[in-house]
């Protein structure tokens, strides 16, 4: 079987999490994100995806 090759996206934390929800904590954290200007990076999956939609106004996304 051929594997094939993943896009990633690098997502970077640019606003604090202070006054967020706890839900939205909790995205950030699944994420891997803890501190601001922190980056990681992820396969480009529908999950992926969708966390990211919902704390989109905390983040700055690259593909």
């Amino acid at each position: 079987m051929a594997k094939t090759k993943e896009s990633k996206i690098q997502i970077k934390l640019v606003k604090s999490l202070i006054g967020c929800s706890e839900a939205q904590r909790k995205v950030a954290q699944a994420l891997g994100l803890k501190k601001k200007d922190q980056v990681v990076e992820h396969a480009n999956s529908a999950t992926i995806k969708g966390m990211v939609n919902k704390i989109s106004h905390l983040l700055e996304v690259t593909e």
